[in-house]
């Protein structure tokens, strides 16, 4: 018994790395993931941030969509140079303020970043300053409407607000988007979204 152990473990460390890495990733699940319309009256704000690693660039954008998955809003803009996680909060500040300012009452807030979520919704402390400014303004803002939920969604649903804050890294001057997009890119992505189009997502 011995010898077969020794025997077997000598060909597993023969296997070529490539084909190791392979086999390791065939064990991995997978999971579907897809932007969902939200219910009927609400809402929903799918927003993203984006910083560009080698110059420290960032933008922010996000869009809003009914419960028919019909495009209402969009913006984007540049915000100097910063970090993914500052652009991320930016990101839903800037989303909150619209949705104060159209009187919107029932909102769905969906972004691609588990940490913010868990620093908005489970309290979960965080030492930088910065961060710390946008959340004093975010949780000042969201007991202002009606009903508020923050969610998680995986990059995969979240193409269309990141396609919005690519777009700003080109922008001078923040810009807003009403009734349709006109990124023929974004339309499309919109378009996939609401027929239900699904990513396969390996975890």
């Amino acid at each position: 018994m011995m010898l077969q152990i020794s025997r077997l473990f000598f060909c597993k460390q023969i296997i070529p790395k490539p084909l190791g890495v392979q086999c390791r990733n065939l064990h991995k699940k997978s999971i579907d993931v897809t932007w969902e319309k939200p219910d009927i009256g609400w809402t929903k704000l799918n927003y993203d941030g984006s910083c560009k690693c080698k110059t420290g660039k960032s933008s922010i954008g996000g869009i809003f969509r009914n419960h028919n998955a019909e495009f209402l809003l969009g913006y984007a803009e540049s915000i100097g140079n910063s970090n993914s996680m500052i652009a991320e909060f930016a990101a839903l500040r800037r989303g909150l303020e619209l949705v104060l300012e159209n009187g919107w009452n029932d909102i769905l807030l969906e972004g691609d970043s588990k940490s913010l979520v868990d620093i908005i919704a489970r309290k979960k402390p965080v030492k930088c300053v910065e961060v710390q400014k946008h959340v004093t303004h975010i949780n000042s803002m969201m007991p202002e409407i009606r009903n508020c939920i923050l969610t998680h969604i995986y990059r995969e649903g979240n193409r269309a607000a990141n396609k919005f804050a690519q777009m700003g890294h080109n922008l001078k001057n923040p810009q807003i988007w009403r009734d349709i997009p006109r990124n023929e890119v974004l339309r499309c992505i919109v378009l996939q979204d609401a027929r239900g189009k699904t990513f396969l997502r390996r975890r």
